[in-house]
């Protein structure tokens, strides 16, 4: 008789007989180990989920405390305990709600990607275009390899979205409608078009700053970052409201928390006004990975400057020209090459006029 891996567990006959154990349990059986874990299971030691109140150092169930509201560290058995500590515990706290905004702010963010190429929306303005019917941001590449592609004889496909191929709105009045649609489904960029239309009185609506960045906040609040960055332009220029730094700086942070890069180029350049060259060169720096040219040469002026390192400029520079490649393809070099010319014609024509 020939035998197979642990000759203490299992025989096989040469004679087509099954393998067989001699243990009083299948070896192979899941069940079985499952059981002995059960049975030897002690639900302390894994699910020992107790913690201690910070105030009166009563013992409880994490789930069940009072967490801070402000630093989400600090937990307490009851909102008693925590207003009682909140004296001792305020120190703390701004400390580490101060800690959690750097790590936040300074934190990179993935780019927004075209829906159709999945490479990064290009940082430029111009570049892409916000589609009223589904709502996607999508760059001018897909759109220009889109009408190459089609037979533009053929005015169905030629007129419609690249990516829901619905056909594009006739007029303004469409485009209104759409966008109203969307907004009813929460669609942050497109109350930000919208909040655009009445900032500069566009689509037959009136100029209104206010009701502009009433929905320039409402759209932050939704996640579309380059609102929070235009209510923030707006504190800055007093578009509005009344000049306010203090809230045109919170508005940039937001925006920049979120990725918007033009937000971040001016947070840098509001703490190198401050004198915080560190600070400001920390923004510059992230500004440049995500391809801002601007900051760029903001970053070599401080590296001529010797506030920013040799390592630190050569690898800025490495991510930067790798972020300009991810932004780059064929169809989008001939969208601007096409942009370029069209502008070249405006140009030409109202010099001839």
């Amino acid at each position: 008789m020939s035998t197979i891996g642990d000759n203490n567990d299992q025989q096989y006959s040469g004679s087509g007989e099954e393998i067989t154990s001699t243990k009083e349990e299948c070896t192979s059986c899941e069940q079985n180990n499952v059981d002995n874990i059960i049975k030897g299971f002690d639900s302390t030691a894994i699910l020992d989920d107790t913690t201690t109140c910070a105030s009166c150092g009563k013992e409880g169930s994490s789930a069940d405390m009072n967490t801070c509201n402000k630093c989400k560290s600090a937990k307490y058995c009851n909102a008693a305990c925590k207003r009682k500590h909140r004296s001792k515990h305020k120190k703390a706290c701004d400390r580490r709600v101060a800690e959690l905004h750097e790590e936040a702010l300074f934190k990179e963010v993935e780019p927004e990607e075209c829906p159709i190429c999945m490479l990064q929306i290009p940082i430029s303005d111009g570049q892409s275009t916000f589609k009223s019917c589904c709502g996607k941001t999508i760059c001018n590449g897909c759109i220009c390899a889109m009408l190459e592609r089609e037979d533009l004889a053929d005015q169905l496909l030629s007129h419609v979205c690249p990516y829901c191929r619905t056909p594009l709105p006739e007029d303004d009045k469409e485009i209104i409608r759409q966008t109203k649609k969307l907004m009813g489904n929460g669609n942050a960029k497109a109350f930000d078009m919208y909040a655009g239309w009445y900032d500069l009185g566009e689509m037959g609506m009136r100029q209104d700053y206010q009701k502009a960045n009433e929905l320039w906040l409402k759209a932050g609040e939704l996640g579309c970052a380059a609102a929070y960055f235009k209510l923030g332009g707006s504190y800055s220029r007093g578009t509005g409201v009344a000049i306010d730094m203090k809230k045109a700086k919170h508005y940039y942070e937001l925006a920049a928390m979120g990725g918007d890069v033009k937000a971040r180029y001016n947070l840098g350049c509001l703490d190198g006004k401050a004198g915080n060259i560190p600070r400001s060169l920390k923004h510059f720096i992230l500004a440049t990975r995500a391809g801002d040219v601007k900051a760029l040469n903001r970053v070599k002026h401080g590296y001529m400057n010797k506030d920013v390192t040799k390592d630190e400029y050569a690898n800025t520079l490495r991510a930067y020209q790798a972020r300009q490649d991810e932004m780059k393809s064929d169809e989008r070099d001939k969208a601007e090459a096409c942009y370029r010319r069209l502008e070249a014609e405006d140009l030409l024509q109202t010099m001839i006029l």
